[in-house]
């Protein structure tokens, strides 16, 4: 499984690689600019993400707006909605607004709390198929 773990916060990016290494390779980026490029070169070498791990707040663009591109380069491929690579939206912010736009505006798979719980995370993740 190829992951890409999108956080400008060390800690909850070591606790997210810490979390989700035993699955597969993760990758890294610190903005949504970043995330972008990434997916993008993943997608380009023909070696899609299996999974994307995206805070909302990030610099130079928030998630919000990387997810939006995510989706769009997507589309721009022919890819079908029942086979969008699964994005996990991530916050520490308690906003109803940011969490209704990720999630069901958005396009985003599934939103997680932070402080992750690392139990409930992962039961999550296995729910949505994407680890055993």
């Amino acid at each position: 499984m190829r992951v890409l773990i999108v956080e400008d916060d060390f800690t909850s990016r070591k606790y997210l690689q810490t979390i989700l290494s035993p699955y597969g390779t993760c990758d890294i980026a610190v903005s949504g600019v970043e995330a972008v490029e990434a997916f993008a070169a993943a997608v380009n070498a023909q070696q899609p993400y299996d999974l994307v791990c995206l805070d909302i707040m990030l610099p130079e663009m928030d998630g919000q707006e990387a997810l939006r591109r995510i989706r769009a380069m997507e589309r721009e491929r022919g890819v079908a909605p029942a086979d969008e690579v699964p994005v996990v939206m991530t916050t520490a912010l308690d906003d109803p607004r940011n969490v209704v736009e990720a999630y069901y505006k958005g396009g985003a798979t599934s939103y997680v709390p932070k402080p992750i719980d690392r139990q409930l995370f992962v039961q999550m993740l296995k729910g949505l198929g994407v680890i055993r």
